[in-house]
């Protein structure tokens, strides 16, 4: 039966570097030699798939002592404190998604203050696989260190999986960039520990949604949602603020030739100290030129009512079965122009379906109105299409 458990374990944990200690084997890795990562520590029947907690306290109690920190990022999952002798702090965020980046700010300077406090001192970080929520955070960490975000994924991929892959989902790899953008160190020392310069949530009107070259089908539904704040609550859910659908671009039926333009501002380095330069700086966009389009299949969503929205937002797309195709997650602080394009590389969980549905030069466009701080958020629902069939 211990034989057979651990044969599943194994299998379960693919290609993921595994750990024999003090006479278990662990889905667990080390990182650095201060940092671990691990899948969930589980009680009850998924411990048959996942690290038998019991397991991971021996092992961690026989090597570290009393000098380990557990971090768990399930927000799906959780147990006793008690079992790691309540050294258990928890950051939680939805599985395959990404974490607002306050989040990602109060994680690295625990793990700072927990690892300076005494030099014998180690973090474990787990989420339910242990690869990706687990990775985001630990590059994140690693990028807080010092390291650049590319260099932190690499390591992490090397450290944590025999075949390289360790935080494979597109969105989680861009806010580890993201992170990696609002960091500065002073003089330029990557020794010393960082500031960090979280964005005000920038409001961006979103109005056009497009995909480009489409295969085998004429609409697709989509449905928008962003980060929501809860007063007193660490964990930000995911809130739908509109849905729709995109449908096939055909000549004659589409809306006006005549484009349109939009202002957008261009961000500014942080070494740009110049008077002249305090102003804002703009960029004029035209919309997308109609003749373009009808080379390739398009599907398309025009907002007659602009969808404003802040901060984290996620664009999840489903075929007429309902399963998800894919989706992307961004921050519209990061939008340094009017438009998002995200091709098939940039795009989470595309499957087997989606593949059938996308053509070689298939990307999705997202079309933004100009920055405005006047911009009243999204709250709640708004359906942007009342015909629901397919």
């Amino acid at each position: 039966m211990v034989a057979g458990a651990q044969f599943i374990r194994t299998l379960v944990s693919k290609k993921r570097r595994r750990l024999v200690a003090a006479g278990y084997d662990l889905d667990m890795s080390y990182i650095t030699d201060r940092l671990l990562a691990m899948s969930f520590p589980a009680q009850d029947i998924t411990a048959m798939f996942r690290n038998p907690l019991w397991q991971v306290k021996r092992v961690l109690d026989s090597r570290h002592e009393s000098h380990y920190k557990v971090y768990n990022l399930c927000v799906e999952s959780t147990y006793d404190p008690a079992n790691f002798h309540g050294r258990v702090e928890w950051f939680p965020f939805d599985d395959n998604h990404v974490p607002p980046l306050p989040l990602i700010k109060l994680f690295c300077e625990n793990v700072g203050e927990w690892l300076a406090s005494d030099p014998r001192n180690v973090a474990v970080v787990h989420c339910k696989a242990g690869k990706g929520r687990t990775g985001l955070m630990v590059c994140a960490y690693l990028v807080y260190t010092g390291m650049s975000a590319e260099e932190a994924l690499k390591l992490y991929a090397s450290r944590r999986t025999y075949n390289d892959e360790g935080v494979t989902i597109p969105s989680q790899r861009r806010y580890v960039g993201y992170w990696s953008k609002i960091l500065s160190f002073p003089a330029g020392d990557h020794s010393r520990q960082p500031e960090v310069h979280l964005p005000v949530a920038q409001k961006r009107e979103l109005r056009r949604i497009r995909l480009y070259d489409t295969l085998s089908t004429d609409r697709v539904r989509f449905v928008i949602t962003q980060l929501k704040q809860i007063p007193g609550q660490m964990y930000m859910p995911s809130e739908e603020v509109a849905q729709g659908y995109c449908k096939a671009l055909k000549k004659g039926s589409d809306r006006p030739v005549s484009p349109r333009y939009y202002l957008s501002f261009l961000s500014k380095s942080r070494s740009e100290k110049s008077a002249e330069e305090q102003n804002p700086r703009f960029v004029v966009q035209m919309d997308t030129e109609r003749p373009v389009l009808h080379k390739k299949a398009c599907l398309d969503h025009y907002l007659d009512k602009p969808l404003a929205v802040a901060g984290d937002v996620r664009a999840i797309f489903y075929d007429s079965g309902g399963g998800c195709l894919f989706y992307a997650c961004f921050n519209t602080f990061f939008i340094s122009n009017s438009v998002l394009q995200l091709g098939r590389g940039d795009l989470d969980k595309v499957g087997g379906r989606a593949k059938s549905f996308c053509g070689p030069t298939f990307c999705v466009e997202l079309l933004f109105g100009p920055v405005d701080p006047q911009i009243p958020v999204a709250n709640g629902l708004a359906q942007e299409n009342n015909d629901t069939s397919f």
